[in-house]
């Protein structure tokens, strides 16, 4: 298993989707898995529900999907803030996909519907990094930068930065 962590722009869903094809592999997202389970968006869920709960739900299908799934899984941005889920991913091959302020900007555009990034999408996209960066580095076995590359490049550099390690 390949678990892909990063912040909302990171390109996780994208870049899964190339690197589990270069590998012959399914990929999963956990975002998508609480959506279909509670058959809402997770901006209806944050509205409905909270973030407490929202991340309750995320707990679970973080834990389900390490136990059921054997290809590539991609984590919503704040799955790492929670303890029990960075120790679920202890020994995992975690794939932290690093983007800039700049190009997460870019990607996720400045009229979201993000729940966590109302108001000045700007300044919320670099208070989240700021604050999350360090967990997601304190927890990935490897860092890909994905400021100004294709998604096919970074999952070129994935699939060989993963390979080599299993040829050791």
């Amino acid at each position: 298993m390949i678990v892909l962590i990063g912040p909302m722009g990171a390109g996780k869903t994208t870049v899964g989707g190339l690197v589990a094809a270069r590998l012959g592999t399914s990929v999963r997202d956990t975002d998508h898995d609480v959506e279909h389970a509670e058959g809402r968006t997770i901006s209806e869920i944050f509205v409905d529900d909270g973030e407490a709960a929202f991340r309750t739900l995320e707990r679970a299908a973080v834990a389900d999907a390490l136990a059921t799934h054997d290809g590539v899984l991609a984590l919503g941005g704040g799955a790492v803030l929670d303890p029990g889920t960075r120790d679920l991913l202890v020994g995992h091959d975690v794939v932290f996909l690093r983007v800039g302020l700049s190009d997460a900007v870019k990607r996720v555009g400045l009229g979201t519907a993000r729940p966590l990034l109302l108001g000045n999408v700007r300044g919320r996209i670099k208070t989240l990094l700021d604050e999350r960066t360090p967990v997601y580095e304190s927890v990935a076995t490897l860092v890909v930068d994905t400021d100004g590359r294709t998604p096919e490049d970074v999952a070129e550099e994935i699939v060989t930065a993963l390979t080599r390690k299993e040829a050791t």
